[in-house]
């Protein structure tokens, strides 16, 4: 059965499932977003030489399930890891991207990494959502909230051609995520290197 509605209700769906709509909205935000991740930008700009936006494609767009389990955040003010938390605009809990990936560090200070990578949503009401999680094939490095809807998260996968950096746009409110790849590839890249850089100051022993 299909549902009826006006013609205003027409246009606003068409505006949010329309891939075209969604990456012209997402290439602001992207170009926005890298402006203030700097030191992600500049870790690839090393590998891509200066990019922006326009150099991701959509790869496609997906819901998510929304299934929460009752678990509080296990990273205290007190874990050198807190502060990469990326607190929520207003105040429900933190994303987190780090802990389940980085176990610890040897005593020259590299990490000892677990072969997935998962951000979790740890919220106020202590209970917690999976937002998105990936195997040894690539790996979450940094991200951002955009605003108290919207999370942007930056990585890369690896594929037979060789390392893509990749973004992950997830709107929490309505879950939904969209999934946004550069289109070039580079042979070589150290899977660990924004990581290992981010952590390596830390104590996590």
């Amino acid at each position: 059965m299909l549902a009826c509605g006006t013609s205003s209700d027409s246009e606003e769906e068409s505006k949010q499932t329309n891939p075209k709509t969604a990456s012209e909205d997402f290439a602001t935000r992207l170009d926005l977003a890298l402006a203030q991740k700097k030191d992600w930008y500049a870790h690839w700009t090393e590998q891509a030489g200066k990019f922006d936006a326009s150099a991701f494609e959509l790869v496609f767009k997906d819901s998510l399930d929304g299934f929460e389990m009752p678990e509080k955040n296990p990273i205290l003010e007190s874990d050198p890891l807190f502060p990469y938390q990326l607190q929520h605009p207003a105040g429900n809990g933190a994303v987190d991207i780090y802990s389940y990936k980085v176990e610890a560090q040897d005593e020259f200070g590299n990490p000892y990494l677990n072969p997935d990578s998962e951000v979790t949503w740890y919220k106020a009401d202590g209970m917690k959502e999976r937002l998105l999680f990936m195997g040894p094939s690539g790996m979450f490095e940094d991200g951002m909230w955009l605003n108290e809807n919207e999370l942007l998260i930056l990585g890369y996968l690896q594929e037979e051609e060789g390392f893509r950096p990749m973004v992950w746009l997830i709107d929490v409110s309505q879950h939904l995520i969209w999934q946004y790849r550069m289109t070039q590839t580079f042979p070589e890249y150290e899977p660990m290197s924004f990581i290992d850089q981010k952590i390596r100051p830390l104590d996590l022993k």
